[in-house]
């Protein structure tokens, strides 16, 4: 009867091993702010939102802080990975409103964006960069398939380079990842600031 007893528990207690595996950490939920720096102060960094809200947000000591510096097409070179955010147009054809360098690590995909309403990110490598009737054109291969988009003259470029809390100064422009826990506080994850009047284009 002993055996037979530790073997139920032990069964039972087997099978609830996927079921706790599967519920999600409490970290929060993912949450982007874009806007002007108003202040920083004790870790905590106040933004006003491009949307015209205040965010008050947690800054870690340890969170990765980086910066943006400008680049060109002639910089985007065939099998760069790099981020671009994309949206149709009045002529009906994709126009990047972007263009950003990624580190190889970053995952390829292509997903809805919240840059602008309708626009689209896709992280991919390059595969050629173009000069046709439309414009300068970037190709880039999604799923085995071609993507391309129109690179305007005013369409930043840019890499990113690690930056530190010096960045975070009144009257810079930041776009910050967070997290936005169940009692409303804002944890920022990563942040990408402002330096030397260029600013984060995504």
């Amino acid at each position: 009867m002993r055996k037979i007893a530790w073997t139920a528990a032990a069964l039972a207690a087997t099978l609830a091993l996927p079921a706790l595996a599967q519920q999600p950490a409490p970290d929060g939920t993912p949450l982007t702010v874009r806007g002007t720096i108003e202040k920083f102060e004790n870790q905590t960094l106040t933004v006003k939102a491009r949307e015209g809200n205040v965010v008050v947000i947690a800054v870690p000591a340890n969170v990765n802080i980086n910066a943006p510096v400008k680049k060109t097409l002639a910089d985007i070179k065939p099998g760069d990975l790099v981020g671009s955010t994309s949206v149709k147009k009045a002529d009906g054809k994709l126009h990047s409103l972007e263009v950003h360098f990624l580190p190889p690590t970053v995952a390829e995909r292509q997903f809805a964006f919240d840059l602008a309403p309708d626009s689209t990110m896709t992280n991919a490598k390059v595969a050629q960069v173009m000069s046709t009737t439309d414009g300068n054109v970037l190709r880039v291969n999604v799923d085995g398939k071609p993507f391309d988009v129109i690179i305007d003259a005013d369409t930043p470029i840019v890499a990113n380079v690690a930056g530190d809390a010096s960045l975070l100064k009144p009257g810079a422009f930041v776009r910050v990842n967070s997290l936005k826990k169940a009692d409303g506080s804002i944890t920022a994850t990563g942040i990408n600031a402002e330096k030397d009047g260029v600013r984060p284009p995504n």
